[in-house]
């Protein structure tokens, strides 16, 4: 008898095959709830303000988790997936763990003349606190005593 109802189950078509498309029961007479087709003049009228009319290099990304963390950035010179930026948002400041950089060495040349390259860093020791995203808190730089933040691990997008 079980094989009998096995070959019956096979033979009547399954409800998969018995349903409608999705697409049969949409009414696009009707404007979605959830849509608004000025949204991306809004958001650019948005981030006009909060530059109050200047130019950026790129938006700054968290790469964990997306969030916004700075609008308004300069590309760095001689590395360019480096940033920094006065004004930041979603960011947080890790008051535990300060580093401190030495001063950079002049580079000798190859009969020890000193070379022209050299990063422009303070006499003495710079102290830089870690920057973090505010919401998954990846490290997405550091914030210098001049409290300018220096971003190195972000994702830039077109501004």
């Amino acid at each position: 008898m079980e094989m009998d109802k096995m070959t019956d189950d096979m033979a009547s078509p399954s409800n998969s095959q018995k349903t409608v498309s999705d697409d049969d029961e949409i009414d696009y007479s009707v404007k979605p709830e959830f849509y608004d087709s000025d949204i991306d003049d809004k958001d650019e009228l948005w981030v006009q303000k909060k530059r109050k009319g200047g130019t950026s290099d790129a938006v700054l990304s968290c790469p964990s988790c997306f969030t916004t963390l700075c609008l308004d950035c300069q590309r760095h010179e001689k590395y360019v997936t480096q940033y920094r930026a006065i004004f930041v948002e979603n960011c947080k400041i890790g008051s535990d763990q300060i580093v401190h950089q030495k001063e950079a060495r002049p580079r000798k040349g190859k009969r020890g003349r000193e070379s022209s390259e050299h990063e422009a860093t303070p006499a003495g020791k710079q102290t830089v606190k870690q920057v973090c995203c505010l919401v998954c808190s990846t490290e997405v730089g550091v914030i210098d005593a001049d409290e300018v933040y220096h971003f190195f691990n972000v994702l830039p997008s077109e501004s």
